[in-house]
């Protein structure tokens, strides 16, 4: 491939990457907070269930990826831990957009670093070197300026968005430690297609108990607003879509480039929501969440260079 078709290439994933990842939170946003759709763990299963289907049908019929196939039982329940860790993180994210803003729930979301460090440490009492944990320092702090600064600013919400953050960095500590052995690594394309009909059985019946007027109330909505279906669908779509496009922007780009993209989509996903929900922002909370970014990328720098 030439390097001009290659660079066009590239862009076509980081723009799919972008619109996918920032097109579902934002969407989750107006489902679960604007439109009356009250059933965060219910979506989740709806974003679960598209992640299977098109998983089976990418790698099995359309061979992106080749396809794995578990050696063992030991395999199969360490893949279902990952996935019981998977929907916490998940359901707990799209619960916090009922009370948070976007704009917020990215802020607490880019502790993500901090948490990984700190499970990583725990695990496995390797430690890192000193420059990294103190580039941790302003990621914690810019958030709590954040907290302080947020208008909007909902308990319980944030609870749910550190939790769901913690789960998410647990989950990939807990990831690297249980698939560690080369006959039991995964690509995350086989590692999605694995995980998410496990995590359908587990958060059906949970929708079931926790949200026992889902199904009443999501025929009813679709009943009242006709574009209702439409919008579920291309949400869980956008779901899957951002899973494929991440994963090829990880195979065809550096760790560092996937790393400033990162933190770019975080400050992109920001101003867009803010530009369309119309959520009202400090300085103190925009000046935190810079500071939780310049620290992400200040740990980042660190873990590369002291590796």
């Amino acid at each position: 491939m030439s390097s001009k078709k290659q660079a066009i290439f590239i862009s076509s994933l980081v723009i799919l990457w972008y619109s996918s990842n920032i097109g579902v939170i934002l969407l989750n946003k107006f489902l679960l907070s604007n439109y009356g759709f009250r059933f965060p763990i219910f979506l989740t299963m709806c974003h679960m269930a598209a992640c299977a289907i098109l998983s089976y049908i990418s790698i099995v019929f359309l061979k992106i990826v080749p396809l794995q196939t578990l050696k063992s039982k030991s395999q199969f329940v360490k893949i279902a831990t990952l996935s019981v860790v998977f929907c916490g993180s998940v359901v707990g994210g799209n619960i916090s957009l009922r009370y948070l803003a976007v704009s917020f729930n990215q802020a607490v979301g880019a502790t993500t670093p901090f948490f990984t460090a700190l499970f990583a440490y725990l695990a496995t009492l390797k430690r890192e070197a000193w420059v990294t944990y103190a580039a941790l320092v302003p990621v914690v702090t810019g958030v709590v300026i954040a907290s302080g600064g947020e208008p909007s600013f909902h308990f319980f919400g944030f609870v749910m968005c550190i939790s769901a953050t913690a789960a998410r960095a647990f989950k990939s500590v807990l990831q690297g430690i249980l698939l560690s052995s080369e006959g039991e690594k995964l690509n995350s394309m086989n590692l999605l297609l694995y995980m998410s009909p496990i995590a359908i059985l587990v958060l059906l019946p949970a929708a079931l108990i926790m949200e026992p007027n889902v199904v009443d109330d999501t025929l009813s909505l679709g009943r009242e607003h006709k574009f209702m279906w439409l919008l579920l669908l291309v949400n869980s779509v956008m779901a899957y879509s951002a899973n494929l496009s991440n994963f090829l922007v990880t195979k065809h780009t550096s760790a560092l480039t996937l790393q400033v993209l990162g933190n770019a989509k975080g400050a992109v996903a920001v101003v867009i929501s803010i530009l369309l929900f119309k959520n009202p922002v400090t300085v103190i909370g925009i000046g935190g969440y810079m500071i939780t970014v310049a620290g992400v990328v200040a740990y980042g720098e660190a873990k590369r260079r002291f590796r």
